[in-house]
């Protein structure tokens, strides 16, 4: 897979760029499939914010860039179709849209569903994170993020990649996300870390990260 891994969407000129060039045509020629799993696990969330994700009206932009075609992909629903149904359509999308909300939770319902199996077999699928839907590609959210609990138990995600992150640096909505905080979150972690804002995203591709930012971010290493 391609992954483009943001706190807030496509949120500036910079990180739709890096999007068009993941997709190697332009987002009005290209499919995407859009997940709103995660926002299930989370207890801030409610159906509305699946709602507004899917429908191009969340604030973060990701389902109203104008793509040629729009699907929903409900993870908690593949395993009762079996995967001769949901694959094909998988495998025609030039994209997966994954919601923020709980990250244990998106990671558990692609390993339950067969998907992220699926995903290590797709290396022109490119998957477009968003919070959560960002985290999940990470080894470990830390003990901060975790709220859903998997009944394996800890804060291992899928660790596609090798670093973790830490979203909505300094979002004015969000006080306790700071520097300082994210600095303690780290240190924990003992691995590679980034802080990044709304207008950063992490563009990962054959295990190569670039940081494409319009605001603030920060790498910490152990």
């Amino acid at each position: 897979m391609k992954l483009l891994l943001t706190s807030g969407g496509i949120a500036n000129p910079s990180i739709e760029h890096a999007l068009v060039d993941l997709l190697g045509k332009p987002i009005a020629e290209a499919n995407a499939l859009c997940i709103p799993t995660a926002s299930y696990g989370h207890p801030w969330c409610t159906p509305s914010n699946a709602y507004r994700f899917i429908t191009g009206q969340s604030p973060a932009r990701m389902c109203d860039l104008g793509w040629k075609s729009l699907g929903v992909l409900e993870l908690t629903a593949l395993p009762s179709l079996g995967k001769a149904r949901w694959e094909p359509w998988v495998r025609a999308a030039d994209a997966l849209l994954a919601d923020g909300g709980d990250a244990l939770y998106l990671a558990y319902w692609l390993r339950e569903s067969g998907l992220s199996a699926l995903l290590t077999k797709l290396p022109e699928l490119v998957w477009v994170g968003l919070s959560a839907g960002s985290m999940v590609m990470t080894p470990r959210i830390g003990p901060e993020f975790v709220g859903w609990k998997p009944p394996s138990g800890g804060d291992e995600t899928l660790g596609v990649v090798n670093f973790s992150i830490y979203p909505h640096l300094d979002n004015k909505d969000l006080p306790d996300n700071t520097l300082a905080n994210a600095k303690k979150w780290a240190a924990g972690l003992n691995a590679p870390a980034y802080a990044i804002d709304d207008q950063t995203a992490i563009k990962v591709v054959a295990g190569a990260a670039e940081v494409i930012s319009e605001g603030k971010w920060q790498l910490f290493t152990p």
